[in-house]
């Protein structure tokens, strides 16, 4: 971690859905690094609170605010908000999404499928719109920024049975980082993904993936466990540390050996 916490030392980060799950992780692993750190949340404001005495312990700054990135208005306020806080932005996290439901194609109105792609694409797209001046403006003076994308093993090979919408999303998320990455390169912007498959302990698997249906997937995984959230965190922090580096458009799959794509 030495070398990574010198080289993000004073880095301004905004993360989104910071404060549970993976989000939290990626938030604490970003502290250690030596960033000063916002979160965004929806509704988990005490957990975002609750980090509060970790980041004064660090001596790294940090603050947090509810936004719906589902609403343009929202998005945009929040990256103001946390540039201001910030002074200015280096690294943007796009964690914020959802399965919401399980529902096969037959069951999936439009109203579901436009809710599923607005929090899972939309809110990417909202954000990182919101946060490019900022971005570009670190880039020219810091040697570059980076943004990091959270996407799904789902969104590599389809997922799990009533999750068309939900992968079709993060699909799209694969796709946008590529793209993006072509944009936003000779800015100095890197742009990566993650793909992160079962890990365990999060709100997303406790609410959508039976005991059986986790035990099963694990026994198809040659590592012969699911993750964690501290697996997902430590390779965010990777990626968002080669904001001056040659890595962009790539995206790292994090799931103990599933062949994905």
């Amino acid at each position: 971690m030495g070398g990574i916490m010198s080289k993000l030392l004073g880095k301004r980060a905004l993360v989104t859905a910071g404060a549970q799950g993976i989000g939290l992780a990626i938030t604490r692993h970003l502290l250690a690094a030596g960033c000063d750190v916002f979160v965004h949340y929806r509704s988990s404001a005490d957990a975002a609170r609750a980090v509060e005495p970790e980041a004064q312990v660090l001596g790294r700054r940090y603050a947090h605010a509810s936004a719906d990135l589902t609403e343009t208005a929202d998005a945009e306020r929040l990256v103001a908000t946390a540039v201001k806080f910030l002074g200015g932005l280096d690294i943007l996290i796009n964690n914020a999404g959802s399965l919401i439901g399980r529902k096969s194609l037959a069951e999936a109105d439009d109203a579901f499928w436009a809710e599923t792609l607005s929090l899972n694409v939309g809110s990417v797209r909202r954000v990182t719109r919101a946060t490019l001046p900022h971005l570009a403006a670190a880039a020219q003076t810091g040697g570059g920024a980076s943004i990091v994308n959270l996407s799904s093993l789902a969104g590599r090979k389809g997922g799990h049975a009533g999750s068309l919408a939900y992968s079709t999303a993060k699909g799209a998320v694969l796709t946008f980082t590529r793209s993006l990455a072509g944009e936003l390169g000779p800015q100095g912007i890197r742009v990566n993904a993650l793909a992160p498959g079962l890990i365990l302990g999060t709100s997303f698997h406790n609410t959508h993936t039976t005991a059986d249906s986790a035990k099963a997937t694990v026994a198809g995984i040659p590592l012969g466990r699911g993750g964690s959230a501290d697996d997902v965190a430590r390779a965010a922090v990777f990626l968002a540390g080669e904001y001056d580096g040659f890595i962009t458009g790539a995206t790292l799959d994090i799931n103990g050996g599933v062949y994905g794509c």
